[in-house]
């Protein structure tokens, strides 16, 4: 398998991705929330982002990217240039060779253009794992799972009795996910490209990416190592307006904590009146990349932010409850992504 294409495009010195969750929001629906994704991804793609990721999610009444690599197949088919993958396939979930046939025939219908990426939580609870029919013992199992994609991806060999089709011989993109260390020792170990959820586990980022670093081994995917992490921005003409929608995505990691997820919520004036000095504390920590404010605040963070972490990529979740200012968000962040 060939090596990811990391240079379909770039906006100035920082190549900038988008992750997104298919959020739908109160008063929408879940075809309003997959109908507002390809529209995001156009855009995206004619801003000059480098890849368009959805996430899945299971049980999640707010989050319509379930199924995502049919939610891949309608973004890929809105778009023509922009790469477009999984940020990522939750590999517990689901039968390797089941996952290797969805993005071989992913890749043939867009060929070039696909990523998949992989981790290695379930992405819900233990009564929706059950439901899903599988087991958390999936997550022990994920190096050598991860390992048997790669495998479906290669050239099939003479007598080979069990092979993806389509899949086989296919250069798809490998990208190992993660929040801890374990991930990142995983991609140094097998040569894969890395991507860390700083946009929602920030704790372990720096161990993260010292760790992939050390342990990278040259391969036939990579020769030296490729960093990603994510981030939450959200972007408007003024700070006070950007923390006013970002007060969507803060009741959303509250209500996390309060275990009554449902969809997101509109921008409200005054978040203090929403959280508790505690829920406050844990969501903020949460929330410790989150850069949001006018195109100069959200410059300077990201400016640090690529320094300090030495990353080859930065991927930006930005839900915002309505559609134009979330289109108006991405579309500051990629005019000034070329100081970055």
């Amino acid at each position: 398998m060939l090596a990811p294409s990391l240079s379909h495009a770039q906006i100035g010195g920082m190549k900038l991705s988008i992750l997104d969750l298919a959020p739908i929001v109160e008063g929408a629906t879940a075809a309003d929330a997959l109908h507002n994704a390809a529209d995001l991804a156009q855009h995206a793609e004619g801003w000059g982002y480098e890849r368009f990721w959805l996430a899945e999610h299971h049980n999640m009444i707010g989050i319509a990217s379930a199924a995502t690599a049919v939610c891949i197949a309608h973004v890929a088919g809105a778009t023509k240039t922009i790469r477009v993958g999984a940020g990522g396939i939750m590999l517990p979930n689901h039968a390797p060779m089941v996952i290797a046939e969805q993005f071989g025939t992913l890749e043939s219908l867009f060929p070039g253009r696909i990523d998949l990426g992989l981790g290695r939580a379930p992405g819900t609870d233990q009564r929706t794992v059950r439901a899903l029919r599988r087991s958390l013992d999936n997550a022990d199992n994920f190096p050598q799972d991860v390992q048997e994609i790669l495998a479906f991806f290669a050239e099939a060999q003479p007598g080979q009795v069990v092979q993806a089709v389509p899949g086989a011989g296919l250069n798809v993109p490998v990208w190992i996910l993660g929040s801890s260390t374990f991930g990142a020792q995983v991609a140094g170990l097998l040569g894969l490209p890395y991507a860390f959820a700083s946009h929602f586990a920030p704790d372990y980022l720096f161990h993260a990416m010292k760790a992939y670093r050390e342990r990278f081994q040259p391969s036939e995917y990579n020769d030296k190592p490729y960093a990603m992490a994510g981030v939450q921005a959200v972007v408007a003409d003024t700070d006070r307006e950007a923390q006013r929608l970002f007060t969507s995505m803060q009741q959303a990691f509250t209500n996390m904590q309060r275990n009554t997820r449902g969809k997101m919520q509109p921008p409200i004036d005054d978040i203090e009146t929403y959280w508790t000095p505690a829920e406050k504390a844990q969501a903020s920590r949460m929330l410790t990349y989150a850069f949001v404010g006018s195109p100069d605040t959200v410059r300077a963070g990201l400016k640090d932010f690529a320094a300090k972490t030495g990353v080859d990529e930065i991927m930006v979740a930005g839900s915002v409850f309505d559609h134009e200012a979330r289109l108006r968000s991405y579309e500051l962040l990629a005019g000034i992504a070329g100081e970055i």
